[in-house]
């Protein structure tokens, strides 16, 4: 997050930056490559899904070297990350910027619900991909910035609602859409509007 936000500023969300949105110079050959790689590896997982593509199968398919690729990506996870990248900025525009009750102008419970169900139709979606970021390595989720996005604008909410400790609700809504405890969920509740519904009850 960036390092003059300290704490709940506005229930409008519009103290919220959106994460990634930073302009990166990078040159033609790198960019060239960068794009083949996210559009070969975005085309295996739709094939095969996550889990059965290698990082060895991305490069041939980029047609780039396996050094180029492990050099700007790391490993999966982090190609994973980048390949999110767009969507979760995506959702944080909407947040800040779009209709309530997801942006601003809605009352805070109301905005609350409309989060956590446009988060879990983003995991019905995106959910291997989340699901490799978040496991890449241990406290990965809670490390990324799209995590501490969606956490400051829970904070930002309870802090509105008068809760005591607005920042452990916040922490305590997203515990089950983690993509891991998610997918689970689903398996047990199908209904993603009915799942929805019984994930933010403590907030109303």
């Amino acid at each position: 997050m960036s390092g003059d936000v300290s704490g709940p500023q506005s229930g409008s969300s519009r103290s919220l930056p959106v994460l990634g949105s930073g302009v990166v110079v990078e040159r033609a050959d790198a960019a060239r490559n960068r794009l083949k790689v996210l559009a070969a590896a975005q085309r295996l997982f739709a094939e095969r899904g996550v889990a059965e593509v290698s990082m060895d199968d991305v490069a041939a398919a980029a047609g780039v070297g396996k050094g180029t690729l492990y050099r700007r990506f790391g490993d999966k996870g982090g190609l994973a990350i980048a390949l999110l990248d767009e969507q979760e900025r995506q959702l944080q525009a909407a947040i800040l910027n779009g209709p309530p009750p997801l942006g601003p102008g809605a009352p805070a419970d109301v905005r609350i619900k409309a989060f956590v169900s446009a988060y879990a139709e983003f995991l019905d979606e995106h959910g291997d991909l989340v699901l490799m970021s978040e496991t890449n390595s241990l406290g990965a989720r809670f490390r990324g910035g799209s995590y501490q996005f969606w956490r400051l604008h829970l904070t930002t909410l309870f802090h509105e609602l008068s809760v005591d400790h607005p920042h452990v609700r916040a922490e305590l809504l997203l515990a089950p859409l983690s993509a891991e405890f998610y997918q689970h969920l689903r398996e047990t509740l199908p209904d993603r509007a009915a799942l929805a519904v019984l994930l933010t009850r403590p907030a109303g």
